[in-house]
């Protein structure tokens, strides 16, 4: 029987344990035990049921539970304790709070396609999503005062299964909001609030607000699926990254304009501080700028509108644009008509539409002028940008230097800000016991992690198989699970019993399954691997779990090779993949693993977070220098993968590649996990690895404070938030004068700088036999045309030249006016020491120059000599 109606009942609870509803409904339970522990003891089986999601336990109990939980004085007294916690967590003077001065902003907006907070809002796909996450707990925890902008999906993203020959399904199971931690947003009168967007065709597309609270950070969703919109409006919000075309162009829309407006409606009715600082994650929301251009060109207050150069330049000021995309096939592209089509039906009335389409304009070298890039468009509106690791951020400069021509690439002003992850999401409360010292503190959180150089060697062994041991129970359970789904019945599954062995060397590996990321690298050759894997001395054993993209058919028969492979009877004991990868597998894989697997293809990777959240729990890593692992290997904390070289054949590569990995499993990690006397973790042996331990050890010890996503968003505050924040404000002062005045020299620069040009170099003191320490006297004669020489900046480059007489290892000096020769020239000089041994070399330039840039390269011109 099918229901024609439902509806959500809401659980009322007695005033003594009322508190339950706010400590269920405010997501730090998810990462605070003490919380989360309460819920599951309240009734541990249904706990189970209702697969860890507080809010769904209180709404599973019946009035005589709810009554005798209300009656018990411990936990009523533990529950009134908790609440009292959690109000100290959102009150307290936190890091921000004791560590910035006026010029931090007094709130940022960060916008994501994706956030994933927890199992029980499934908002999320991957490591973006994660990151999302990650970064609201580690700004909740720091006292950063961040507003969360996202889209609330009907769907989620999809559940993954396997058929019976090992192909990926995907399933989408419907979203209650009604159930789940959130708020809706309501007017003073009650009703839901709204935002709207005119699509085209006469059409509209609204959205209400939902409230997720992240600790002390609010996230917003705007959920499309309401009565006031047509059906294809309604689906708008249906999935995750789902459809195509003008679909997700409209999510797209909804996300960046869309959520100006409900972070306008949310500060309107909550009293909330409206945002300084605009970080856009990823190009998805980068319609925010637009949005907020079209705020400033017709002011709903009533004041001077400004025109879209002056708007432009206020925006710039205090956006931020983080790039998480490391290959131009990942970006989000459109095409040029489909923007048109929608600007021109009334998006934003003021704002021209050819303007908008410049920002997005592939106008570049190898660019498609039929397309119109997210990515070009988010770098274009913020004048910061960062990659997600120090090598993520020199293969972005390579990606969009085309957007700054005349610059050497390492002068593209886009940065980088490693990613960090989640402390207390991801390390198991065992090994937060060990490891962490609890009276600690964020002001020096090194120290927090050097307790675990007081550990005994025997206590980390046993809490490591403790982690490895009960990893392996919840992966028998998932795979019986997985092969019921798949057709087999309980009789046919006996074997499921006795898969994999606490006692045996575990790998992990799991994330999404592009094919960069190169799920079979490690079945390259088969018997090699099961030769390994069924080591007599040194047995090994591999999880594996991951996703494919429901549209990436190459990714999906991945998977299928590698399920095929693990479901051999020969090896299905020291093999296994996983299916419906989440946060809630995640939490017990990571501590599990002795050793996390990552073999991308360099430099492809842009972060990749997975390897850190297992180096949190006493995991080594094994994978290529590529993203993260890049700048923190250090030799003792894991194994790097050798890499081939560029020019090699993809078949040649991933057959070197692959030779490599098998060699350091068989002759360095196995060896170094069993000991010299064999199976070290054999029942009844007790053997310590010491030498293991030291590698665990040193990995918590140093990699804990580097990998956490509290250093992360200090590292943001500091290089991001508080100089966008300061040049927004300044900006906008005085009715935007200061926005005004920095447009229009930008527009006298830009017409005149065709007329700018170096047209010869004098030097003096250059010796026959020049010596390190000699100085060197540069004048450059320049044509600045109706330019003044306080708009620009000569200098000179100087440093190690190569065969090709390209100059390495670069130092720039100024060069100062000396002189007005007239008719739009002028004399710069300046002095140089020689400072290196071998070639030398040097260059002089112009550049635009104003106190208000935030770079030298910002607004891409140069006059090279």
């Amino acid at each position: 029987m099918k229901a024609i109606r439902r509806f959500t009942v809401r659980t009322v609870l007695p005033e003594s344990i009322a508190p339950l509803s706010r400590l269920a409904r405010n997501l730090r339970w998810s990462w605070h035990r003490p919380t989360e522990q309460l819920f599951a003891d309240l009734n541990p089986q249904a706990w189970e049921t209702v697969h860890g999601d507080p809010v769904k336990l209180l709404g599973s109990l019946t009035r005589e539970e709810i009554q005798q939980i209300a009656e018990d004085p411990a936990t009523v007294r533990r529950i009134e304790e908790l609440d009292a916690d959690l109000e100290c967590y959102l009150t307290d003077e936190l890091w921000y709070q004791k560590t910035q001065t006026e010029d931090a902003p007094r709130a940022i907006a960060y916008f994501s396609a994706e956030y994933g907070v927890t199992s029980v809002l499934p908002q999320y796909s991957g490591g973006l999503g994660i990151l999302a996450g990650d970064h609201l707990k580690s700004a909740s925890d720091l006292g950063v005062p961040v507003v969360g902008v996202g889209l609330f999906y009907q769907h989620g993203y999809f559940k993954q299964s396997l058929s019976r020959d090992a192909w990926q399904q995907e399933s989408y199971p419907v979203l209650d909001p009604d159930g789940m931690p959130l708020a809706l947003l309501r007017e003073k009168d009650g009703t839901p609030a709204r935002i709207t967007l005119p699509l085209p065709n006469g059409r509209s597309l609204s959205a209400q607000i939902w409230r997720a609270d992240v600790g002390r950070v609010p996230l917003l969703l705007l959920d499309s699926d309401i009565p006031d919109n047509d059906d294809h409006a309604r689906s708008v919000t249906d999935r995750l990254y789902g459809g195509g075309g003008d679909h997700r162009l409209q999510q797209e829309l909804l996300l960046g304009m869309g959520g100006i407006r409900a972070l306008r409606t949310f500060s309107r009715l909550t009293g909330a501080p409206a945002p300084e600082v605009f970080h856009c994650n990823e190009g998805h929301a980068g319609f925010l700028g637009i949005e907020r251009i079209a705020e400033l060109m017709d002011p709903a207050d009533g004041s001077e509108p400004l025109t879209w150069d002056e708007a432009l330049a206020s925006v710039r000021s205090a956006t931020v644009f983080t790039t998480h995309t490391p290959v131009p096939a990942g970006i989000d592209r459109f095409e040029r008509a489909q923007i048109e089509h929608f600007f021109n039906a009334g998006l934003a009335p003021a704002v021209p539409t050819a303007n908008v389409l410049s920002l997005g304009a592939e106008d570049y070298d190898d660019g498609d002028p039929s397309k119109f890039n997210m990515a070009v468009m988010g770098l274009r509106l913020a004048q910061r940008a960062n990659g997600v690791a120090k090598l993520h951020g020199v293969v972005s400069r390579g990606m969009f230097r085309g957007l700054w021509p005349g610059f050497d690439e390492d002068e593209v002003p886009i940065g980088s800000i490693t990613n960090g992850v989640h402390v207390m999401t991801w390390i198991d409360p065992r090994m937060a016991e060990l490891a962490l010292d609890p009276m600690g503190s964020d002001l020096n959180r090194a120290a927090r992690w050097r307790r675990i150089y007081g550990v005994d060697d025997a206590e980390l062994w046993a809490v490591r198989r403790e982690l490895r041991t009960r990893l392996v129970e919840d992966v028998r359970a998932r795979l019986r699970a997985s092969w019921k789904k798949r057709g087999l019945a309980d009789a046919e599954l006996g074997w499921t019993d006795s898969v994999l062995d606490p006692g045996v060397l575990t790998i992990g590996f799991a994330r999404r399954v592009p094919t960069y990321k190169r799920l079979t690298l490690m079945l390259r050759d088969p018997q090699r691997l099961k030769k390994i894997l069924l080591d007599p001395e040194r047995p090994v054993q591999l999880v594996v779990a991951g996703k494919s993209h429901p549209a990436d058919e190459q990714g999906k028969r991945l998977i299928q090779d590698l399920v095929r492979f693990t479901d051999d009877p020969e090896v299905r004991h020291r093999i296994v993949f996983l299916p419906n990868y989440d946060i809630a597998m995640a939490r017990t894989l990571f501590p599990g693993c002795d050793v996390w697997l990552n073999n991308p293809l360099r430099p492809l990777e842009a972060c990749g977070t997975s390897g850190m959240k297992a180096a949190l729990n006493g995991g080594l890593n094994l994978s290529v220098l590529d993203g993260w692992w890049d700048e923190m290997y250090d030799g003792q904390n894991g194994w790097a993968i050798p890499t081939a070289d560029e020019g090699a054949h993809p078949d040649e590569r991933d057959d070197i590649e692959a030779a490599a990995l098998y060699e350091l499993i068989e002759n360095h990690v196995a060896p170094r996990f069993y000991g010299e006397t064999g199976d070290a973790s054999e029942p009844g042996t007790d053997v310590v690895p010491h030498q293991w331990l030291a590698m665990v050890r040193h990995t918590l010890a140093t990699l804990g404070p580097r990998v956490s996503a509290k250093r992360m968003l200090e590292d943001y505050v500091r290089d991001l938030y508080v100089p966008a924040a300061v040049s927004g404000r300044r900006a906008a002062e005085d009715g935007h004068a200061a926005a005004r005045a920095k447009s229009r020299w930008i527009g006298r620069v830009r017409q005149a700088w065709g007329q700018v040009s170096v047209e010869h170099v004098d030097t003096e003191g250059v010796a026959q036999d020049p010596q390190i320490g000699d100085e060197l006297s540069v004048c450059a004669y320049v044509t600045l045309g109706s330019l003044a020489p306080e708009d620009v900046c000569a200098e000179i480059g100087y440093g190690r030249v190569s065969e090709t007489d390209h100059i390495h290892e670069r130092k720039y000096a100024t060069l100062r006016p000396t002189g007005d020769l007239g008719g739009g020239r002028h004399k710069f000089c300046g002095t140089i020491t020689v400072d290196r041994s071998g070639p030398f070399g040097y260059t002089v330039r112009v550049l635009p120059a104003h106190p208000h840039l935030a770079d030298k390269a910002e607004l891409g011109l140069v006059a090279n000599a």
